[in-house]
């Protein structure tokens, strides 16, 4: 383990990385609930999609470990799976095998950017205040659909949504919505509290406390919209994996608008770029990773380790995957090295026994986690500069973060954001101030919204 992680250069050990990789992994084992739930709607098969998530994480969070020596933890990346389901397949209308074929472009492309500095250039050409609007708005556009999926918001005729009326249907909607706001208040308590695990906890009580509400008699499955909260005890159907490995190649592009379809493919390189970035700045700072001039040294292989997962997980069948920035809970339990990374990793894996037990997680349990996340990434609001010399990109932001959750679009909130930024900047003469990467990807949103 010495030879291998280089151990006492960290001034760490293996027990300290062991119990840290255990807190990465139960920080981030939400999302073997979570991912499911949100590409099902897709779609596509919640155990397929299980087990891929599974075995895309065991691998990304492996080549973290043994390649960049980091104690990082990979999954399907919260943002990326909504945007995948939401704006991909339901609003542009693509299959899920189409939304993948883009996902494994995107892996592929990264891989090529990741053993260059091209990754590096392209984060630098975007203006700090987008790169953090599009974390904001992302966790806004989580926390609406965390809402729904919860059944608190509702369809409106005169107002668009408006909240669920509690009393109608109480033994099905009702219950369900009001158990989903009880779980987000469980939720906030325990990472108020600095529980660990806070997000999975929230998740499980939640359940628990609707298989209670249906054996007390309050909440009644109908086994049409809303089935029994009990899983079934059974092995997992390792075969399941078959109904979504490989499909991303099985598409004709012909049939799919080649121009939307790079824009789509451009959309996904977009976020998990700067969410992958950020994510490794971030909890590399808070580990004492970053050199003198507060940089990663082992930030090549880390992006490689990312852009391999991507492309792996696309072929088995999950959304684009990246860095966990709940990585920082295993950095704050002590983990430094591979170490963690290979304990949370092994971890992964070994939770593929239990799919029938994460894929029975209903939508109302799962719906906390995402309100939650959606906190987390708005919580980058305030690193927003609002003083005057800032307004030429800080008011891009606002529109970027504001289009994202009311145009239920990650896309058109990023192409909104890159535009006004252009054009506000050059009517204020300061064309100075933008990267010649900003006029050609201004003119690509533009071109879009033209001709689509």
């Amino acid at each position: 383990m010495e030879k291998l992680f280089r151990l006492k250069e960290h001034g760490t050990n293996v027990r300290t990385e062991i119990v840290a990789g255990i807190t990465t992994f139960m920080t981030m084992a939400y999302i073997l609930a979570v991912n499911p739930s949100v590409l099902s709607d897709a779609g596509m098969d919640p155990t397929a999609v299980l087990l891929a998530t599974c075995l895309a994480s065991f691998v990304g969070t492996l080549c973290m470990s043994l390649m960049a020596n980091l104690p990082f933890a990979l999954s399907a990346g919260m943002g990326l799976n909504a945007y995948m389901t939401y704006t991909v397949c339901i609003g542009y209308g693509y299959t899920w095998q189409t939304a993948l074929m883009a996902v494994f472009i995107e892996g592929v492309i990264f891989i090529i950017l990741s053993v260059t500095k091209v990754r590096e250039a392209i984060f630098n050409a975007i203006p700090m205040e987008l790169k953090k609007a599009v974390s904001v708005g992302i966790g806004l556009f989580i926390a609406f659909i965390g809402l729904q999926n919860a059944g608190l918001v509702q369809d409106n005729s005169a107002t668009l949504v408006s909240l669920v009326s509690f009393r109608e249907n109480f033994s099905t909607v009702g219950i369900c919505a009001l158990l989903a706001l009880v779980g987000v208040l469980l939720t906030a308590v325990l990472y108020i509290l600095n529980v660990k695990g806070a997000i999975l906890i929230g998740i499980l009580g939640t359940w628990a406390l609707g298989m209670i509400c249906q054996l007390c008699g309050v909440y009644v499955p109908d086994n049409q919209d809303y089935f029994s909260l009990f899983p079934t005890l059974q092995m997992t159907d390792f075969s399941a994996l078959g109904k979504t490995f490989g499909q991303c190649f099985h598409i004709n592009l012909r049939e799919v608008g080649i121009f939307n379809f790079i824009m789509v493919i451009f959309s996904f390189l977009f976020v998990d770029l700067f969410d992958t970035l950020g994510t490794l700045i971030g909890v590399s700072a808070k580990a004492d990773l970053l050199d003198e001039e507060g940089r990663l040294p082992q930030i090549r292989p880390a992006l490689l380790a990312d852009a391999i997962a991507t492309t792996a997980g696309a072929v088995l069948g999950t959304s684009t995957v990246s860095t966990f920035v709940e990585s920082a809970a295993g950095v704050g339990a002590g983990g430094r090295t591979g170490l963690t990374s290979l304990t949370t990793a092994v971890l992964f894996l070994a939770s593929m026994l239990l799919a029938p037990i994460f894929v029975a997680v209903p939508a109302f349990a799962t719906a906390p986690a995402l309100i939650m996340v959606g906190f987390l990434m708005f919580s980058t609001i305030t690193d927003l500069r609002f003083s005057a010399e800032h307004l030429t990109s800080v008011i891009p932001a606002y529109l970027c973060v504001l289009a994202m959750p009311l145009f239920y679009s990650i896309s058109e909130g990023i192409a909104i954001g890159v535009i006004s930024y252009v054009v506000i900047n050059l009517a204020c003469g300061k064309y100075k101030s933008i990267d010649p990467v900003m006029y050609v990807l201004a003119v690509l949103f533009v071109l879009k919204y033209i001709f689509l």
